[in-house]
């Protein structure tokens, strides 16, 4: 149970940033933000304590003969409504991700199993795209390379719109595929594997970059299986010296690849940071939803059996077809849900 202080607190904050915001005094875009935050908050601690106040009153009135029967009528319903109150109140006092409302750079390679990796990260972008579709997101290819046989050799995206890490950030990891690749001409079935990355998208006041930590090398553009055909010393390869990260964009505006590449840097830069304060945080990333280790083997597609499995909260699910076309939720859903279960349980215990 939440103490009533730190709800009190929470209340008192709420007013004093009502107050100093219609006084104009202070940054009132910091202020907002915050008002934003703390309103939902305060409204679920307003409809628990409600709830509990309309109990206490009901069981008060057992005690009365003429409002006993009245009272015995109402009673089990709100009994029956405190803890959905109780638990939408906690789940709102949970820390926030202050990225989750933030786009998101969505990164996949192949991993072991050649061309059928390939193809199989191809399969996993249209899924991601039609996922983001679905939802209005804007889906903006940063980087791409395709496989002679129409597989992926490398894709980034920039998807923009609400809510797009909150909802993706736990795609980070190995997926495994088993099925009959189309190169396999005797009918057997085959595992690979492809990558999957998702990274906040970092604003330039999140990481600053040194001019110094970083070598910018100007390059001929992919021809054969890039993105663009064209011949122009137009793509930018940034390394960035301390970290070893090295990020290149292949656009036909060298202005714009610069742009570009800085851009996915910092991600990859804030991403860093981030897993490395989760590391400080958890001495057992591997029991968390969210540990965001990209050498986790994380789900298995198996198309055979038209199953697709969630190794780290056991979900399985026999629809793969409706999955590959998009209809990710009732995963995202689950596993949203199992991290916040787990906070829950840390903020209680």
């Amino acid at each position: 149970m939440i103490p009533t202080e730190r709800l009190q607190q929470i209340k008192e904050r709420l007013e004093y940033v009502e107050a100093r915001m219609s006084a104009g005094d202070g940054d009132i875009a910091e202020l907002g933000r915050e008002y934003a935050e703390l309103r939902p908050i305060v409204t679920q601690i307003e409809e628990y304590e409600t709830l509990l106040d309309d109990l206490a009153e009901a069981e008060s009135m057992l005690d009365d003969p003429e409002m006993r029967e009245l009272a015995q009528e109402e009673l089990p319903a709100l009994r029956a409504a405190l803890p959905d109150a109780e638990k939408a109140m906690q789940l709102a006092l949970l820390p926030r991700d202050a990225a989750d409302a933030r786009p998101a750079m969505l990164e996949i390679r192949p991993g072991t199993g050649g061309d059928e990796a390939a193809l199989f990260a191809g399969d996993l972008a249209r899924m991601y795209q039609r996922f983001a579709e679905a939802r209005g997101w804007r889906w903006e290819v940063i980087e791409e390379q395709v496989s002679d046989l129409g597989g992926l050799r490398e894709l980034v995206v920039r998807i923009a719109g609400e809510g797009v890490f909150a909802r993706l950030k736990f795609e980070s990891g190995v997926h495994r595929v088993q099925r009959v690749p189309e190169t396999e001409s005797g009918g057997r079935i085959h595992t690979s594997a492809a990558t999957v990355a998702v990274l906040p998208e970092a604003e330039e006041v999140d990481i600053r970059i040194d001019p110094g930590d970083i070598r910018i090398d100007t390059m001929r553009s992919s021809g054969a299986g890039g993105q663009h055909v064209n011949t122009t010393d137009s793509a930018v390869r940034i390394t960035h010296i301390p970290s070893g990260i090295v990020v290149t964009s292949s656009e036909k505006s060298q202005h714009r690849n610069r742009e570009i590449a800085m851009q996915v840097l910092r991600a990859r830069l804030y991403d860093a940071q981030r897993q490395a304060a989760n590391d400080a945080r958890s001495a057992d990333r591997k029991a968390q939803v969210g540990s965001g280790d990209r050498s986790e083997r994380i789900r298995t597609y198996n198309f055979p059996q038209g199953r697709m499995t969630d190794h780290r909260i056991g979900l399985t699910l026999y629809r793969l077809d409706q999955i590959m076309q998009g209809d990710l939720d009732e995963i995202v859903d689950a596993l949203t849900a199992e991290h916040q279960a787990a906070q829950l349980a840390e903020m209680q215990g």
